[in-house]
């Protein structure tokens, strides 16, 4: 399911300036990534924004666009079947571990949408926690347990075991950073931004 609808204005240009096909090479993109960098997988609707809402943070090395979470082989954003599209983040593990960023993660998306998020609708643009260890698995699970504790109604965000990650084509990486204006008008016409803070409140990110 392409972007929405809503930032056509600015978005269709951009098949002219990027080189669609263009692939990203994750081992080029995550290069200043340290050894013993922590990762954690999450799907947030567009990725897009998960990238913007991680990078900024101190503690975090890098943020991946990409998709996970189907069966299809070589998943592009034209084609990736039933894959999601995900986020990888490294970050420090002296300054974040994985529970505390499952927490922060909830907070910058509406978790009890099970349809997509915001404008973003269908199953590409659904919601996961995607966990590599038990331990993991239970960080999680009990950041799940918490904020539907908090909002007073169901979280339907998953908690799912992660499978094989391919990074998105390269025009995806840091689009916030390379097209800030269609980044921000997409942004705010989708209403992102106003329906976390109406569900959240203070405690959004």
């Amino acid at each position: 399911m392409r972007r929405a609808l809503a930032a056509l204005p600015f978005l269709l240009p951009l098949a002219a300036c990027v080189g669609g096909d263009e692939t990203q090479d994750l081992e080029a993109q995550v290069e200043g990534v340290p050894e013993g960098a922590g990762r954690m997988l999450v799907a947030g609707g567009c990725f897009w924004c998960v990238e913007s809402d991680f990078e900024h943070l101190d503690g975090i090395y890098e943020v991946v666009s990409g998709y996970s979470g189907g069966e299809m082989p070589n998943p592009t954003y034209e084609n990736h079947g039933e894959h999601l599209e995900v986020a990888r983040i490294y970050y420090d593990p002296a300054a974040w571990d994985y529970a505390r960023l499952a927490e922060r993660f909830l907070r910058t998306i509406d978790p009890t949408d099970a349809g997509g998020q915001f404008c973003d609708r269908g199953h590409s643009y659904t919601t996961a926690i995607f966990y590599e260890t038990e331990d993991e698995r239970e960080a999680a699970e009990t950041a799940v347990a918490e904020a539907a504790d908090e909002l007073g109604q169901a979280v339907v965000t998953p908690v799912r075991k992660a499978g094989p990650f391919t990074a998105a084509e390269a025009y995806h990486q840091d689009f916030y950073e390379k097209s800030p204006v269609r980044y921000r008008y997409y942004r705010a016409s989708c209403g992102r931004d106003a329906r976390v803070e109406a569900l959240w409140g203070e405690a959004a990110s």
